[in-house]
């Protein structure tokens, strides 16, 4: 099992001024201590289930643009775009740069997008869901359009794009690594099996059924459910103690997740949580 960092919270000591050094510093001290992946929100604002808008929050590409060049092997990407943020060929040239830059460290992680506040306060287009689920299955055409090497126009429903050249073209073959966030059993798990290397859906009581349901999806698509990556979220509370954070972890991967993104919701200074993972998890999961 690997761990990834999942960062979504910046409201630290010494406000935005030393916002920069910190986040650099937790970013080093993650992959010092093991964890293979870094991730942040593709977010404008603060979401509800950690405060207030008005807190801190950083937007996602330029943050992990950022977070490339203070690191050098974990893999990076949101946790999740929404689709309707950015164009479709804007998105996979953003994330064709951050792959070139890192040196091949680039993913694509995706939704359906859901903040519709933060979307009207900023202007940013939000079209009903039904509309959002077609867009993003445009979006995930054209991302692998464009990372196939082809420079065919594209005509969708939605996006029209007359050329889709990519140049340079993404280190990551035969392109960056996909992800779909979310869990819905008709739409979302579909889309996962025909265009996706990976998933990531909450852990609650309703994950296998959930996976089942991905499975059914991989038997229509003609798709190795196997080669699907399984991940998950795990928040850590404040002053969590190693064996309970290993007791949830050993639950998700008998489930079949096989990499959780973990994630500190009240507890502003991430450094403890970092050792505590690094000293007492990580070691213990590596050979699970």
């Amino acid at each position: 099992m690997e761990l990834g960092l999942h960062v979504q919270n910046f409201t630290w000591p010494g406000g935005p001024r030393q916002l920069g050094p910190t986040l650099a510093k937790v970013a080093r001290t993650a992959e010092a201590g093991g964890f293979s992946r870094l991730t942040v929100m593709d977010h404008l604002w603060q979401i509800g289930i950690l405060g207030p808008p008005e807190q801190e929050m950083l937007e996602g590409y330029t943050a992990l643009g950022f977070l490339a060049a203070h690191t050098e092997r974990v893999l990076l990407h949101t946790l999740v775009t929404g689709v309707v943020y950015r164009h479709p060929g804007l998105l996979a040239k953003a994330v064709t740069t951050l792959d070139v830059l890192s040196g091949g460290r680039a993913g694509l992680g995706i939704g359906a997008a859901w903040n519709d506040a933060e979307a009207i306060g900023l202007g940013l287009p939000f079209p009903p869901l039904a509309e959002r689920f077609e867009r993003l299955e445009e979006t995930l055409r054209i991302c692998r359009q464009m990372w196939s090497g082809s420079e065919e126009p594209f005509e969708g429903a939605h996006y029209r794009l007359g050329r889709t050249l990519n140049s340079p073209q993404s280190l990551s073959r035969p392109h960056p690594k996909i992800m779909i966030g979310g869990s819905g059993e008709r739409k979302t798990l579909r889309l996962v099996a025909r265009y996706a290397d990976a998933c990531n859906i909450f852990h609650t009581a309703e994950t296998p059924r959930k996976l089942d349901a991905l499975r059914e999806h991989c038997a229509r698509e003609g798709r190795d459910y196997a080669e699907i990556e399984k991940t998950t979220v795990l928040r850590l509370g404040p002053g969590a103690k190693a064996n309970e954070v290993l007791a949830e972890l050993r639950a998700a991967h008998e489930l079949g997740f096989t990499a959780v993104y973990l994630t500190t919701l009240a507890e502003q200074d991430p450094f403890p949580a970092l050792e505590m993972c690094a000293t007492e998890v990580i070691p213990e999961i590596s050979s699970w």
